[in-house]
């Protein structure tokens, strides 16, 4: 439970001058729910970002991100995006913090210099091959950095939104023929996670696209599922309820649930960040530049009480400007999880959170909160 502890103060009252010197008032200092065994609070922590997180309010980094290297039909390995040494330095949070798990997150977009899309988690997967191959090499990579495990985030099988390759004949069948090939490789000890979208399989002209929900559950540790960007403004894109969103939170639970996936697998996605637009500029604001927009021109921290989401809006055209997540919005969710016994709360992405750390703060608390 989250508790305010008060900074001790004498209590003087001084005289100078005929005028009364008040004490300053009390400081209130943040300490932590205890960690509850097994409960997931993790951060998403880019090659790009210019922080190295704080582990002491986290379960689980994922590390984003590694990239395939396919070519002539063929997988070749995978590599680091960034610099190996930021890598190094989150890697290394381990020795302070033995509960820390750490996975290496896997990407389906392309962005070192020496490498091209040559048909990525669709090609590679295609075949018995592939698949064992790029296990092997996961395998290999966790027992050298000493890390926890590995997360897919493949965006998505079947569709191509972002210029990689995809076959929707069989790229849905093959990302659980990959999740399977990954538990037998890298066995129990080691954790398997997928980033997932918002809805289970569908199907699609030649096949299907999204994840097979029921084929990967055996398989995985736990699904980190990526509940934001479910719509733009005009609309939320975090709502926890709201039928006027092209989807919602509770309507994905409802999804996964539906598909038969376990709930104790099932991981909130909570942005760090606001939605504006999927083709504008900006198309998104993080949160800790949101805290910073003009107040003159800009009113935040509305709140919609059915969607359970706070909203900004321009004061001098009225209109809306994006949807977010706030500490409120995060317990409301906290509260919301609890309730359906999900396992936790991941976030996208640490760097968007402010100095205090107001959002990751609020995201251990909406997860480690005790039943009353």
């Amino acid at each position: 439970m989250k508790r305010l502890l008060p900074v001790i103060i004498p209590l003087l009252l001084l005289t100078a001058c005929g005028k009364e010197i008040l004490p300053e008032p009390e400081e209130e200092v943040y300490v932590p729910s205890a960690r509850i065994e097994g409960k997931v609070a993790l951060a998403y922590v880019t090659y790009y970002g210019q922080r190295i997180p704080d582990p002491s309010l986290l379960t689980h980094i994922a590390y984003a991100f590694a990239e395939l290297y396919v070519s002539d039909g063929a997988y070749h390995g995978f590599r680091l995006q960034g610099s190996e040494a930021r890598f190094a330095s989150v890697a290394a949070l381990k020795n302070q913090y033995p509960h820390l798990k750490i996975l290496l997150s896997f990407t389906h977009t392309v962005a070192n210099a020496d490498n091209s899309q040559g048909g990525g988690f669709s090609v590679m997967a295609k075949t018995d091959e592939g698949r064992k191959a790029f296990a092997e090499d996961c395998l290999e990579f966790i027992r050298t950095w000493h890390i926890d495990g590995v997360d897919i985030d493949w965006e998505l099988p079947g569709i191509s939104w972002s210029g990689h390759a995809c076959d929707p004949s069989c790229d849905t069948q093959n990302h659980a023929l990959l999740m399977k090939q990954l538990r037998e490789t890298l066995g129990n000890d080691y954790l398997v996670t997928f980033a997932g979208y918002i809805m289970d399989k569908k199907g699609t002209i030649g096949g299907y696209k999204y994840v097979d929900l029921a084929a990967v559950a055996p398989y995985v540790d736990f699904v980190n599922i990526m509940t934001y960007d479910m719509d733009e403004a005009p609309h939320h894109h975090s709502a926890l309820n709201d039928p006027d969103c092209y989807w919602d939170c509770a309507r994905t639970i409802q999804a996964y649930s539906g598909a038969g996936f376990p709930r104790n697998k099932m991981v909130l996605g909570i942005p760090f960040y606001g939605r504006i637009s999927y083709s504008g500029s900006p198309s998104a604001i993080t949160y800790n530049k949101i805290l910073s927009l003009d107040r003159n021109m800009y009113r935040i921290d509305n709140w919609d009480s059915e969607a359970s989401v706070p909203y900004v809006i321009n004061r001098y055209t009225g209109l809306y400007y994006c949807g977010y997540d706030n500490p409120a919005s995060i317990a409301a969710k906290g509260t919301w999880i609890r309730g359906l016994g999900m396992k936790g709360m991941m976030f996208w992405n640490y760097d968007g959170d402010d100095a205090k750390g107001t959002l990751r703060k609020a995201v251990w608390e909406a997860v480690m909160k005790p039943s009353v």
